[in-house]
């Protein structure tokens, strides 16, 4: 029920039982305050917020008085000026001087209410908590020294995240904040939301990582920054867990248009950042997007497609791979006829000619690249296209997205003998189920993804010995990890930090010839320095080399310019060519690179030739509305060290036998559990933020909020 009050003469209308502070501070009225938090409850210790009410004696914290018709109350006299200067100058006593020197500094509400009060600690006689900074929590650090006893942190973790792990405790005449028995946070069940830190008014609890307000989003959420695409990962997790995949599904789809081939290629750049894994280990979050995908019938996002009318414009794709496909797909979804010309007989690039299918099974592609036509795609196979501006004439807007399909042959002795093949050859050879060439002792030079693809590939086909070396030293190897040790574990005689002197035999290959690398760096002008070990040359016997050392495109020379290594350039912020109205993106842009990385770029291609067509530019969709999430996430007894699931393989032993998919994901016990680990880190962006002083203008009003 409304009901009217004064505030220092000024009629509002609000609920009975609101708090005089709140009304206050929404009405554009502005009461000092330490204590009270918007979304917490009230405590009433600071007694900053005092106010005196009309026909009463004294005085009352107007967070804890309540709202009732005809309340009239008054916020500033002498009285109460007196009296909050006095609050202040006590909460001081005990607070370090250093402002300057305070990770905090310039974000403090501390600070910012001393500003307002214009009051300082010299009348009273400071004291020295001695309360050691505790930094042996991972992303949190506990300086209690600096502690006001505002008891935010202790409601945050109680009452809003019903974790509960804060509490007041006692040290000689000191009460501060910590856990039971003052155990580490992970010991004491923290779920690390950061809540405690995000309503902390002073440094007292804080993050470890130090951000300006505009960092502050990216640096919190890095999963989200981290990936190419920005994919809301904590928003679909959550959802995971809660065993709603078609949402979680729309929520992947809303940036991602191919999650199940993501879901087993991807890179995962988001894990490597995860805030989890400096707690303990990382979250699965490929395996979990996976899982969320395969468990879905689709039909939730594609009802929630964005389609927009059609604008009579015309587009064209030459290069129907992953950078392709993309742009295809948003600039259809903009309202514009688009064609895309695929050389090959079928759509997916290297997806569906160059990973191996042991990886990315075939039938994945062609369902995800069947998308496509559900936004109107048309799709023109076995259509080699080598003059773009030949398309001209009948589209508005032509997109090279080709990628690099060549393969290149180092400058050694050798590299023109028979038995010796490109990685691009042989693996797409391999996919079509083709003779490759290959013998049946195989090297391969190079120490990418690509390379471990070729080794795996030949363990497939038969090889009796397989051989990888690379410049890198094993920590500086490009390839992932897994695709490392799962290889070593087929058989693949990894040899890490070796340089190629030649490749040998005279009729064919007979072996290459390396040496082991003391140092290997490039210096200012990208060029490689490479300093070898005296004596160490040596040689690995060979019918088979295969060059997996990069990847170039193969479009001719049209008239369009081109970078390094005949990459095609482009005008930065909008991807056209120096030919207008030929776009291009992806590996044909910036050289290969990953399946994730030619899906940003499509996107991004997708928004510059829309603003071309005359739109503007925004391919963003929204296929799930935003869903109220609780603030409650509860405790979990062992959170901190609960262990990462694992993803299911076939033993090694089984899987080099065939191109059976080796990957089972997570499996269906397991992937709430795992998205259970989640530390929601978005959920901290849910908390309201202070009223400030400086939010107000001089008339008390609100300014601008």
């Amino acid at each position: 029920m409304a009901v009217t009050i004064r505030i220092d003469g000024k009629e509002i209308r609000t609920e009975k039982g609101t708090s005089v502070l709140t009304a206050a501070l929404e009405n554009g009225i502005y009461i000092p305050h330490l204590c009270h938090h918007k979304d917490l409850p009230e405590l009433g210790s600071c007694r900053l917020c005092i106010v005196a009410v009309e026909g009463q004696e004294g005085v009352t914290p107007s967070c804890e008085l309540k709202a009732e018709e005809g309340l009239s109350v008054i916020t500033d006299t002498p009285e109460i000026q007196h009296l909050r200067k006095l609050a202040m100058e006590l909460l001081l006593s005990a607070h370090p001087e250093d402002c300057s020197t305070c990770p905090k500094y310039g974000r403090c509400e501390l600070q910012t209410l001393i500003q307002y009060m214009g009051v300082s600690a010299t009348r009273m006689m400071t004291r020295v908590k001695g309360f050691p900074s505790e930094e042996r929590n991972p992303l949190l650090i506990h300086d209690m020294n600096r502690c006001v006893l505002c008891g935010r942190c202790v409601r945050a973790c109680g009452d809003l995240r019903k974790v509960g792990v804060l509490q007041y405790n006692k040290k000689e005449l000191e009460t501060y904040v910590g856990t039971l028995h003052d155990r580490l946070l992970a010991d004491a069940d923290c779920r690390f939301c950061g809540a405690c830190a995000e309503v902390c008014p002073t440094g007292t609890i804080r993050d470890y990582l130090n951000y300006t307000p505009v960092e502050k989003k990216d640096t919190l959420i890095p999963c989200r920054a981290a990936c190419p695409v920005h994919t809301d990962v904590p928003r679909y997790l959550r959802l995971v867990r809660q065993g709603k995949y078609a949402e979680a599904t729309a929520v992947i789809h809303e940036k991602l248009p191919f999650p199940e081939c993501l879901g087993r290629v991807c890179t995962h750049v988001c894990e490597a950042d995860c805030r989890r894994g400096v707690v303990n280990e990382p979250v699965s979050i490929r395996n979990l997007k996976r899982y969320a995908a395969e468990h879905t019938d689709n039909s939730l996002w594609i009802s929630a497609s964005k389609q927009l009318p059609p604008t009579g414009k015309k587009a064209a794709v030459i290069g129907g791979g992953p950078a392709g496909m993309s742009a295809a797909y948003y600039l259809a979804k903009q309202g514009h006829s688009v064609t895309i010309f695929e050389a090959r007989e079928a759509l997916g690039g290297q997806m569906q000619f160059g990973i191996p299918s042991y990886r990315l099974p075939r039938d994945v592609v062609q369902k995800e690249a069947g998308y496509l036509a559900l936004a109107g795609v048309n799709v023109k196979t076995g259509a080699k296209i080598d003059d773009p501006a030949s398309l001209l004439g009948e589209y508005d807007a032509v997109l090279i997205a080709v990628g690099t399909t060549q393969g290149v042959r180092l400058p050694m002795p050798g590299n023109e003998l028979p038995g010796v093949l490109l990685n691009s050859d042989f693996l797409e050879k391999a996919s079509r189920g083709e003779e490759t060439g290959m013998g049946k002792h195989v090297v391969v030079l190079g120490g990418g993804n690509v390379a471990f693809d070729c080794a795996r590939t030949a363990v497939r086909l038969g090889a009796e010995s397989v051989a990888l070396a690379c410049l890198e030293k094993r920590e500086m190897m490009l390839a992932d990890d897994e695709e490392i040790e799962q290889a070593k574990e087929e058989g693949v005689d990894v040899q890490p930090g070796r340089t190629f002197e030649k490749i040998t035999g005279e009729e064919r290959v007979t072996g290459v010839a390396l040496s082991v690398v003391k140092e290997f760096y490039f210096d200012e002008n990208r060029r490689a320095v490479i300093t070898k070990v005296e004596n160490s040359e040596y040689e690995i016997p060979a019918d088979t080399v295969i060059f997996a050392v990069g990847q170039r495109t193969a479009l001719p020379e049209c008239g369009i310019e081109r970078g390094r290594a005949n990459s095609i350039a482009v005008k930065n912020g909008t991807l056209e060519t120096s030919t207008e109205g030929i776009f291009a993106c992806g590996d044909a842009v910036y050289g290969t690179k990953t399946v994730i990385q030619a899906v940003a770029s499509g996107r991004e291609a997708a928004s510059a030739i829309d603003r071309y067509l005359g739109g503007d530019g925004d391919i963003s969709e929204t296929l799930l509305p935003m869903e109220e999430t609780d603030p409650a996430i509860g405790k979990i007894e062992g959170f901190g060290y609960l262990k990462r699931k694992q993803e299911q393989f076939l033993a090694a032993e089984e899987r080099k036998q065939d191109f059976r998919q080796v990957s089972g994901g997570i499996c269906d016990a397991d992937h709430c559990g795992e998205a259970e680990r989640c530390l929601q880190c978005d959920l901290r962006f849910t908390i309201s933020g202070p009223h400030l002083w400086s939010d107000y203008d001089s008339s008390g009003k609100e300014a601008a909020l």
